[in-house]
């Protein structure tokens, strides 16, 4: 049975299937109580680094909110266009749906990554721990894409590529020398 089915897209879909709802719901929570959605088990590492380290005001820790709600939405629209692209088998085939697999995880690292050190420096464990592991997934689901590109034999675009390389080295010899 053939499937042109790689690894880091079945990868890339079960990190959409708990990235999309998970932190769907936060931001909803967020966007309906921004201070209450704020202070959360998720985000509490940040509200209290917000709030107690940076001191400051209501206001400025709801915007914070929203733009922590923003970007948690954002990385759920690139999963899902993500997810969306992997129907085409065209796109599958040919990576096109691997660059907004990137940019998800590369902005969900950055928010974990964030929420991690912040955690660690209000004292909340479990916060702590949930960011860990949140960027653990989305650093292993980072590294099979790059292993299974250098585990790829060479296609038809290498050899093209190794080809131009020899062509330019070729016509740099050809050159007279200077004088």
């Amino acid at each position: 049975m053939r499937t042109d089915w790689r690894i880091s897209s079945i990868n890339g879909v079960l990190l959409a299937a708990y990235f999309i709802p998970t932190w769907t719901i936060i931001a909803a929570h967020i966007m309906a109580a921004p201070v209450q959605g704020l202070f959360e088990r998720p985000n509490v590492g940040i509200a209290f680094f917000v709030s107690d380290y940076l001191h400051l005001t209501g206001p400025a820790i709801v915007r914070v909110a929203w733009l922590l709600a923003l970007g948690r939405l954002t990385v759920v629209a690139f999963f899902a266009v993500f997810a969306l692209l992997l129907f085409r088998p065209a796109i599958r085939r040919s990576g096109g749906c691997d660059e907004a697999l990137g940019f998800a995880l590369g902005l969900a690292s950055l928010i974990s990554f964030v929420g991690m050190v912040l955690a660690s420096r209000a004292g909340e464990a479990e916060a702590l721990r949930l960011h860990a592991t949140e960027l653990l997934m989305l650093l292993g689901a980072a590294i099979v894409p790059i292993a299974e590109r250098a585990a790829s034999p060479l296609g038809e675009q290498g050899a093209n590529a190794g080809s131009f390389a020899l062509d330019v080295s070729v016509a740099s010899e050809s050159r007279p020398a200077p004088r």
